[in-house]
């Protein structure tokens, strides 16, 4: 699944995780596919299947327009 780089960093922001949400910004790419950069994703503490989950079935996602 492909996920803007904003909307990751939207969802760590609003969990109150500043500091994840500052090394992904630098790290990350402007489209995040879990599959390809998953492992990147676990680098800075972010469980792929967790944003799938969360952004792309609902609750935040909904609000940010996924």
């Amino acid at each position: 699944m492909q996920i803007p780089k904003d909307q990751i960093l939207s969802l760590l922001r609003e969990r109150g995780q500043d500091d994840k949400a500052s090394a992904a910004e630098g790290q990350l790419p402007d489209t995040v596919d879990t599959d390809q950069h998953g492992d990147l994703l676990s680098r800075l503490g972010l469980d792929p299947s967790d944003l799938i989950g969360v952004l792309g079935g609902g609750g935040i996602g909904s609000k940010l327009g996924l």
